[in-house]
């Protein structure tokens, strides 16, 4: 089997690119090996700190942002850092040509119970001229690499760099990344939805109705059978859709309306819509299309509906509909 580092060279990306990427492997691999140590090794549980969306931060969060974000300063080729974990960006190399911005442990709520978590990561070009948080803000379309790493039963690596999805895998007896899908697909149709049904009377009346007509099946206007499947950790979820299709949403809802979006724009809507869209399928708001939003912050939310093509665009016509009166729940 070819190895991650063979695989990139095949790929024809620039040296720096491929180190870069190559240093945000060999780290997940030793995240890998404290996510798998758990309880033994004391870094399971909440801290009393919150970061800068104002959840509680899980020891692990911190103890993976500070290895991701170490490493990355070293690298050579970073000149700046952007994580969900940390207030503001973080400066790196001056002389570096990317920007990563990185969720350093997606779905760390689950690894108090030993269920699935990852880290999610984007590369922008570093642009010229002084560094800031406006060094950050650009559209998706930017990105010149992205990805994320699943810790489950196996630890997987899926990596775009605009030349389609490759997944590899940890093989733990070498600490190699190994190519195990050279060419992900996202089938344009699918039976399976992922969705947070605990917010249902809170969605918009488009996304209501969408999931209602969903839920009755062959009885419905769909006349098909649906089954629901929800990990709560987007990476997890994601993971799912690139391997055998579906549609994940996480939507807009009136739960907190100073909050009414979940998923932040810069650190898994974009670079998840990159492989997304690089795998065959489409990743939209409702709206617009994820990777053509100009951010206007590094911390910015936004609603997200991908998955198969297909099926997006089905839930993307009901968005188009007048809703005049709000839909029986």
């Amino acid at each position: 089997m070819q190895t991650l580092a063979e695989n990139l060279t095949s790929q024809a990306i620039s040296p720096s690119l491929e180190k870069l990427i190559l240093t945000l492997a060999e780290t997940s691999i030793e995240i890998s090996h404290a996510v798998r140590h758990g309880a033994l090794a004391g870094i399971l549980g909440a801290t009393e700190q919150e970061n800068v969306q104002g959840e509680t931060q899980k020891k692990l969060d911190i103890i993976t942002n500070d290895m991701l974000k170490d490493a990355l300063k070293a690298d050579g080729t970073v000149r700046g850092i952007a994580s969900e974990e940390e207030d503001y960006v973080v400066d790196a190399d001056a002389n570096g040509e990317y920007l990563v911005c990185f969720d350093p442990l997606d779905g760390s709520s689950n690894i108090d119970i030993n269920s699935l978590v990852g880290t999610i990561f984007s590369v922008l070009p570093a642009p010229a001229g002084e560094f800031s948080e406006k060094s950050f803000l650009q559209a998706g379309r930017k990105q010149v690499a992205a990805g994320y790493v699943l810790y489950g039963p196996s630890t997987m690596l899926a990596l775009t760099t605009g030349k389609g999805v490759q997944l590899f895998t940890l093989n733990p007896d070498t600490n190699e990344y190994l190519l195990t899908d050279p060419a992900m697909n996202i089938s344009k149709d699918t039976a399976e939805f992922a969705i947070n049904m605990s917010n249902q009377r809170f969605w918009e009346a488009p996304m209501q109705t969408y999931i209602s007509d969903l839920l009755l099946g062959t009885i419905g206007p769909r006349e098909k059978a649906f089954n629901m499947r929800w990990i709560a950790a987007m990476v997890g979820d994601v993971h799912r859709v690139l391997c055998r299709g579906g549609i994940f949403t996480y939507p807009t809802d009136n739960k907190n309306p100073d909050k009414p979006f979940k998923l932040r724009l810069m650190y898994e809507a974009n670079p998840m819509s990159f492989l997304v869209e690089q795998a065959g399928g489409k990743a939209s708001t409702g709206y617009e299309t994820i990777m053509d939003i100009q951010p206007t912050a590094i911390h910015q939310r936004v609603a997200v509906i991908l998955g198969s093509a297909n099926e997006v665009d089905v839930c993307l016509e009901y968005h188009t509909q007048d809703y005049s009166e709000e839909p029986t729940i």
